[in-house]
């Protein structure tokens, strides 16, 4: 059986002469309303605009450079969806200004969209098409696609083209829709939760190819909500709170961000330690939290001699842990204290 592989580049203009770098996209004081519904206008009054409205975002700036993977995060209802709605010209936006690739993104040209990648979490993918028909069709709108069968056989799509894209599993859908957003070589990529219900294998592969996008000079948008990933792979975090960037910066400026002597411990324990029995004193500036049963995660500006109290507590009731780990601060940590831990 013959392997393919991509092409060596995957430069998304393999002919276009050199040019300065300018930014792929730019927000300026992006603002959008929805008419709420009438129960939402009944029961939340106090989130509404003097004119009634539910305001999404919130005098919204940000600007994603080229030959970078910029993760935006937030919480459910954050704002997140509805700004790149605006930034891909899905939406009209009430007010501020949207600059991709350097044009109108709500008055775009056909020229202007096929610059332009989208995978979006729900596909957005014909039921009924099998995945190399449909990639074959999508590769004829371009000038210039990658090659339908290697894509295809990196992601290991060909292993289910038999198969009606309804009848897919979450993770061959997304591995399908991530080669449809990157087949006709985009300058900018929208990435809505790319590694979502992947496996480990097709996790790795995903994230080498959205990391060959940034070396090739592709601006690369991400959202996701698995924290660990967004580590991994993130070169600039904008963090969105109520429509509004409250926290952006390299990731290292991200992790950096607070109290800079913050660390994380993790261990797994018999049920039911408190931070209280271990430090009886109120004003403690750790926190203990036990989420799911028997798995620990304390966090705060950890000293030696609170890990003394901790083994000091343990040894006088005889507890070994099963698992022990202390780190630095993760964009998990980062991510909560910012957004809080309530489910919204």
């Amino acid at each position: 059986m013959t392997t393919h592989h991509l092409p060596p580049s995957l430069s998304p203009r393999e002919s276009a002469p050199s040019a300065p770098a300018s930014a792929a996209l730019i927000i300026e004081n992006l603002v959008k309303d929805f008419t709420p519904s009438k129960d939402f206008a009944r029961t939340h009054p106090e989130a509404l605009t003097d004119a009634g409205l539910k305001r999404a975002v919130n005098n919204l700036s940000l600007t994603i450079e080229p030959g970078q993977v910029t993760v935006l995060l937030g919480a459910n209802g954050a704002g997140k969806t509805t700004t790149l709605a605006c930034a891909q010209g899905l939406l009209k936006p009430t007010s501020g200004n949207i600059s991709l690739l350097g044009q109108n993104p709500w008055s775009a040209s056909p020229e202007l969209r096929a610059r332009v990648g989208i995978m979006l979490q729900d596909g957005g993918l014909p039921p009924s098409a099998r995945p190399l028909p449909l990639l074959r069709h999508i590769a004829r709108m371009y000038t210039n696609p990658l090659d339908v069968d290697a894509l295809a056989s990196r992601l290991g799509i060909d292993a289910y083209n038999g198969t009606s894209i309804r009848r897919l599993s979450g993770g061959q859908k997304q591995r399908l829709a991530l080669a449809a957003a990157i087949i006709g070589r985009p300058e900018i990529l929208f990435l809505d939760e790319p590694t979502a219900g992947l496996d480990p294998q097709s996790r790795s592969v995903v994230f080498d190819i959205i990391r060959e996008q940034r070396d090739a000079g592709v601006a690369v948008v991400l959202t996701t909500h698995l924290l660990d990933d967004a580590q991994r792979i993130a070169d600039y975090v904008y963090m969105i709170e109520h429509g509004r960037v409250v926290l952006s910066g390299t990731m290292s400026q991200v992790l950096a961000s607070g109290q800079d002597d913050s660390r994380c411990l993790t261990f797994t324990a018999p049920p039911g330690i408190t931070r209280e029995a271990i430090w009886p004193q109120v004003d403690s500036p750790l926190q203990l939290v036990e989420n799911p049963e028997g798995h620990y995660r304390l966090s705060g500006p950890l000293t030696p001699q609170h890990l003394a109290d901790l083994t000091a507590y343990w040894a006088a009731r005889d507890i070994m842990p099963g698992e022990f780990s202390l780190a630095n601060r993760t964009l998990e940590d980062v991510f909560l204290e910012l957004s809080g831990r309530d489910i919204r």
